[in-house]
């Protein structure tokens, strides 16, 4: 299997994770479940990788330089982009279920919920500030379906 055709796996199972998140936000596994074992799924492979590439490459965390040069190489490449996906589901995740613990409406947060999963850090900043925004009215059970 070549790098590029593992990337474009990881993201099919990235999106395949994202859209329960979306689009079925009450029910209890795709809120509770699917964004923990993924990101940990995402975690093996990523710490595979890192195993199987970075430690033989060149490069390191020491300046700007080295860590271009760590991310030449297509497979270390594929552990950074990765980690991304990990952590940016596992955000997602958490932005879901503090927004229902919240009372936020679920509509308010899809948004945040894209741009996490394009640019993880802004998604996040748009979650808090709408979260900061919107008034807590914590909600006494959530409905499982």
């Amino acid at each position: 299997m070549t790098a590029e055709q593992l990337f474009s796996i990881l993201n099919l199972m990235a999106i395949a994770a994202w859209l329960p998140l979306v689009f079925l936000p009450r029910k209890r596994w795709a809120t509770t479940l699917v964004p923990v074992v993924m990101p940990v799924l995402f975690a093996v492979i990523y710490v595979v990788l890192v195993a199987a590439t970075l430690t033989q490459g060149e490069g390191g965390f020491s300046s700007l330089a080295a860590v271009r040069t760590l991310f030449d190489n297509d497979w270390g490449l594929l552990a950074g982009w990765t980690h991304y996906l990990a952590f940016d589901l596992f955000v997602g995740g958490w932005e879901v279920r503090d927004a229902q613990r919240r009372g936020v409406p679920h509509l308010l947060i899809v948004p945040a919920l894209v741009l996490t999963f394009l640019f993880g850090p802004g998604g996040f900043l748009l979650y808090l500030a709408i979260r900061r925004f919107v008034p807590n009215k914590p909600l006494q059970a959530l409905p499982v379906e």
